[in-house]
C-alpha cells in the first residue's frame, strides 16, 4: 500500500517564508514572483500543478521562534507579510496560503522525524554554524529547524520545494531523513525534488557590498531595497549603490558586479535582457542610469504599496485568507499524519 502511495503521487509544491520583517527584492524577484508564476499558470520550471490543492505557500512562523521575537511584533509581522505576498499577486483563490501553526501537525511531525535524524549531520549545516557562530547559548530550536523544515514539506506528500542554491543543502537533510524512514519502515513519501531558483535575479546583490548576497539583516540601510521603500528611500539607495570608476553601463558580473547587479534588477522588472539595457542607455553613464534604475524600481513597486495598504485597512480579511488556508492545508495533512502514525505503532 505504501508503494502504491508514491506511485500514484501526484505533483505538490511547498515553500514558506519568515514573517520576521518587509519583504526585500531579493526576496520578491528570488522567490515570491516564482509563486506567483505557478498560481497564474499553474507551471513553474516545467512542472505542472495542477489544482490549488498542489500550490501550497506558508508563513512559518514556528520558524521565526528559533531566534527571540517581540510576541506583539510577531503578530504584526505576520498580517504584514501575508498582506504583502497577497499585493504581490498570491492568489490566495488559486492555492493554499495558512500561517504555520495553525496546522499543528507540522509540529507533531518534526517531533516524530527528530527520531529519523542525527545530531552530527544537523551540526555541519553551513546555516546553522552562521547562525549560532555568535550567540553564547544555541536555542534548540534553530539547531534543529531544518526537521521542521522536512516536516513542512513531506506533511503534504510534496513531491518539488521552490529553493534557491543556498538553502539546497536544508532539503538534502529532508531526503536523508526519507531514505532513513524507508529503510526502517517501508516506503511511504515521494523524494522532494528541488525546484532550483537559479538566474541572476535569483541572488541580488547589495547594494553596498556587490560581492554579497542582498539581506535584510546587513548593518547597511542603503545595501537592501525593500518593498516598503518610499520612492526617495528607493532613489537614495540606487544613488548610493556601489559601482566602479568606469562610466559606461555594461554588463559584466565577474569584473563589474555593482553595475551589473542594476542592470539584473533593471531587467528582472522590465523584462529586458542585459544587452538591450546596454544598448539603449549608451551614451548615459552610471550615475544617469541609477536614476533609470530608481524610476523603474518605483513604477514597479507603487501598484504593489498601494495595494497592500488596503489590504492592512481590512486586517479581519488577512486573517480570513490565513483561516480559511489553513482550514484546507488541515484537510490535506490530517489524513497523511494519520497513515504515518499508523505506521509508527502511535495508531491501530
Amino acid at each position: 500500500m505504501a508503494s502504491q502511495i508514491i506511485q500514484t503521487a501526484v505533483p505538490r509544491l511547498f515553500s514558506g517564508i519568515q514573517p520576521t520583517g518587509a519583504l526585500h527584492l531579493g526576496n520578491y524577484l528570488g522567490a515570491v514572483q516564482r509563486w506567483v508564476q505557478v498560481v497564474q499558470t499553474g507551471h513553474l520550471a516545467g512542472q505542472h500543478f495542477a489544482t490549488p490543492q498542489d500550490r501550497l505557500f506558508s508563513v512559518v512562523d514556528l520558524h521565526a521562534l528559533t531566534l527571540p521575537q517581540d510576541p506583539a511584533r510577531l503578530r504584526r509581522h505576520i498580517l504584514d507579510m501575508t498582506a504583502s505576498l497577497l499585493a504581490c499577486g498570491l492568489d490566495a483563490e488559486r492555492c493554499i496560503l495558512f500561517q504555520q501553526s495553525d496546522v499543528s501537525a507540522h509540529a507533531e511531525l518534526a517531533w516524530l522525524l527528530s527520531c529519523f535524524c542525527n545530531m552530527p549531520r544537523l551540526s555541519r549545516l553551513t546555516q546553522f554554524r552562521e547562525k549560532s557562530a555568535h550567540l553564547t547559548e544555541v536555542p534548540l530550536g534553530l539547531f534543529a529547524y531544518p526537521v521542521l523544515q522536512s516536516a513542512d514539506v513531506l506533511l503534504y506528500r510534496t513531491t518539488h520545494v521552490p529553493v534557491g542554491e543556498d538553502n539546497l543543502q536544508n532539503l538534502h537533510i529532508t531526503a536523508q531523513i526519507t531514505k532513513s524512514w524507508h529503510h526502517r519502515l517501508g516506503p511511504f513519501w515521494p523524494e522532494p525534488q528541488p525546484l532550483v531558483l537559479a538566474g541572476p535575479a535569483a541572488r541580488l546583490k547589495s547594494l553596498r557590498q556587490p560581492t554579497k548576497k542582498m539581506s535584510k539583516s546587513d548593518v547597511n540601510p542603503k545595501s537592501c531595497i525593500f518593498l516598503d521603500d518610499t520612492p526617495d528611500q528607493v532613489l537614495t539607495k540606487c544613488r548610493k549603490a556601489v559601482t566602479d570608476s568606469i562610466s559606461e553601463v555594461s554588463y559584466d558580473p565577474e569584473n563589474r558586479p555593482g553595475v551589473s547587479n542594476l542592470v539584473t534588477i533593471h531587467g528582472a522588472l522590465t523584462g529586458l535582457s542585459p544587452t538591450d539595457i546596454c544598448q539603449r542607455v549608451q551614451g548615459q553613464d552610471t550615475g544617469q542610469y541609477k536614476l533609470i534604475v530608481a524610476q523603474a524600481l518605483n513604477d514597479h513597486l507603487q501598484p504593489i504599496q498601494e495595494r497592500k495598504a488596503h489590504l492592512l485597512q481590512h486586517p479581519k480579511h488577512i486573517q480570513q485568507v490565513l483561516d480559511h488556508g489553513a482550514a484546507q492545508a488541515r484537510e490535506i495533512a490530517a489524513p497523511n499524519l494519520l497513515a504515518l502514525k499508523r505506521i509508527l505503532g502511535l495508531k491501530s
